[in-house]
C-alpha cells in the first residue's frame, strides 16, 4: 500500500496506528495540537491488558520495551468502606495479565518507534470537509490544510473529523472526577499512603448515592486520586477551581463522615484539584461507510471509564493498521473489516462501562465491587 495515511492526533491510539503502518511500510503522518510531545502532562497509571493493549504492542513490535516500563507490584488492590474498614486486600499476582504502565512513557515508547518527522506537533485541526471521491481536506488553526486520500480520527472526544461520519457529540452522563496528587505520601501522609496500598484503591460510599474514590500508587510515593461525585455541571460551576483551597474545601465537604486516611487523598493534595467531567457518546455508536476516512479510540467510542478506554484504542490502531497492511490496494475493504470488528467490540464494552458505573452507584456497592473483584471482572 502506497497511499499516505492521514492521522489526526497523536494519543495512544493514532501512535499505535502509525507504528504498525510503519512495521508494514506503509507512510503515515501524525498531527497534533499540542506544541511538543512535553506540552503537558500525560495523565496517570495504564492497566495494559493482555486481551487486547497488549496484543497491539505485540502488532507493533514493542513488547520488549512495554515491559521494561512496567510497574511491578502495582496489579495489587484494595476495597475500603467509607469508614476505612478494608474489605479486600489482593496481592499483585505477578501474572502480568494487566500491568500498569505510566501513560506518558508508554506514549514515549511508541513516539520513539517513528521515523523523525512522522508527528507534526503544534497541528491543531480547526476544520474538515469532503472533497469528494474519498478525499478530504483538514484545515489548521494557523489557516494551513492537508488533502488526503485516507483519513483517520484518532483526536478524542471533541473529534474535528467525527463530523464526516456522524452528527453524535458526547453528553454529559451526570458524575465526574476531582482528581489530585499526594507526593512523598509515605514519608508525608502516611495513613494514607496505608490505605492505599502498593497497587489501586477503591473506597466508596454504601449508601447508593454514587460517591467513591479511586486512587493508584504510581512511581515511588506518589498517590493519584480520583473522587467521584454524581452532580450536575452546573454544581460544579459554582465553585472556583483557580481558587484550589475554597475548591478543596467545598469538594472536601461532599466527604462528610468518610475516613480521615481517605479524605486526606482530596484534603492534603499537593496539586490543585482538577475537574474532570465525564461524557459518552451513544452506546452502540457507529455510522455508514463513508470514502477515505474512519475513527479510532475516544473519537469513534467514548464511553464512562473502566480501564478499557487506552487498551481499546491502541486495539483500534493495531487492527486498522493491519487491515490496511492486508488491503493494500483495496482502501475501501480494510476500513470495512476495521469497522465491522470494532462496532460491536466497542459497543459491549461501553454496555459494561455503564453496567460497573450503575453498579458502584448502587446499595451496598462496596461489596458489590467485591463480587465482582472476585469474578474477575474489570474495575474504572
Amino acid at each position: 500500500m502506497r497511499t499516505p495515511v492521514t492521522i489526526i492526533g497523536a494519543g495512544l491510539g493514532g501512535l499505535t496506528l502509525a507504528r504498525v503502518l510503519h512495521v508494514h511500510g506503509i507512510p503515515a503522518t501524525v498531527y497534533e495540537a499540542e506544541p511538543s510531545p512535553m506540552a503537558r502532562a500525560q495523565g496517570g497509571m495504564l492497566d495494559i491488558h493482555d486481551y487486547n493493549g497488549q496484543l497491539a504492542l505485540r502488532a507493533a513490535g514493542l513488547m520488549d520495551e512495554f515491559r521494561g516500563i512496567v510497574l511491578e507490584g502495582r496489579q495489587a488492590m484494595r476495597v475500603l468502606d467509607r469508614d476505612g474498614t478494608v474489605l479486600l486486600d489482593k496481592a499483585d499476582d505477578g501474572t502480568g495479565g494487566r500491568p500498569e504502565v505510566q501513560r506518558g512513557e508508554l506514549r514515549q515508547i511508541l513516539l520513539d518507534s517513528l521515523p523523525a518527522g512522522t508527528v507534526r506537533w503544534g497541528h491543531k485541526v480547526s476544520g474538515t470537509r469532503a472533497l469528494g471521491e474519498g478525499r478530504h481536506e483538514v484545515t489548521f488553526a494557523d489557516g494551513s490544510t492537508v488533502a488526503t486520500s485516507l483519513l483517520v480520527g484518532a483526536d478524542g472526544a471533541w473529534s474535528r473529523v467525527r463530523p464526516l461520519l456522524s452528527d453524535a457529540t458526547p453528553a454529559y452522563v451526570g458524575r465526574s472526577f476531582v482528581e489530585t496528587y499526594l507526593f512523598g505520601a509515605d514519608t508525608r501522609h502516611p495513613a494514607a499512603a496505608k490505605a492505599v496500598g502498593g497497587g489501586s484503591m477503591f473506597a466508596i460510599e454504601p449508601s447508593g448515592n454514587g460517591k467513591w474514590i479511586g486512587a493508584h500508587r504510581e512511581s515511588g510515593e506518589t498517590l493519584h486520586t480520583y473522587l467521584v461525585l454524581p452532580m450536575p455541571l452546573d454544581w460544579f460551576a459554582a465553585i472556583d477551581f483557580t481558587d484550589p483551597t475554597v475548591a478543596t474545601a467545598r469538594i472536601a465537604r461532599e466527604l462528610d463522615g468518610w475516613a480521615p486516611e481517605l479524605t486526606a487523598l482530596i484534603t492534603d493534595s499537593d496539586t490543585a484539584p482538577v475537574l474532570r467531567p465525564h461524557h459518552t457518546l451513544p452506546v452502540g455508536h457507529r455510522w455508514d461507510r463513508v470514502p477515505g476516512v474512519t475513527l479510532v479510540g475516544d473519537a469513534a467510542h467514548l464511553a464512562a471509564p473502566n480501564g478499557e478506554g487506552a487498551n481499546l484504542a491502541m486495539q483500534d490502531g493495531a487492527e486498522l493498521g493491519t487491515a490496511l497492511a492486508a488491503h493494500p490496494d483495496d482502501i475501501e475493504a480494510a476500513l470495512t473489516a476495521y469497522e465491522q470488528a470494532m462496532f460491536p467490540r466497542s459497543a459491549g464494552e461501553a454496555t459494561e462501562a455503564d453496567r460497573l458505573h450503575d453498579l458502584m452507584s448502587g446499595e451496598n456497592a462496596p461489596h458489590t465491587l467485591l463480587a465482582m473483584l472476585t469474578e474477575g471482572e474489570p474495575t474504572p
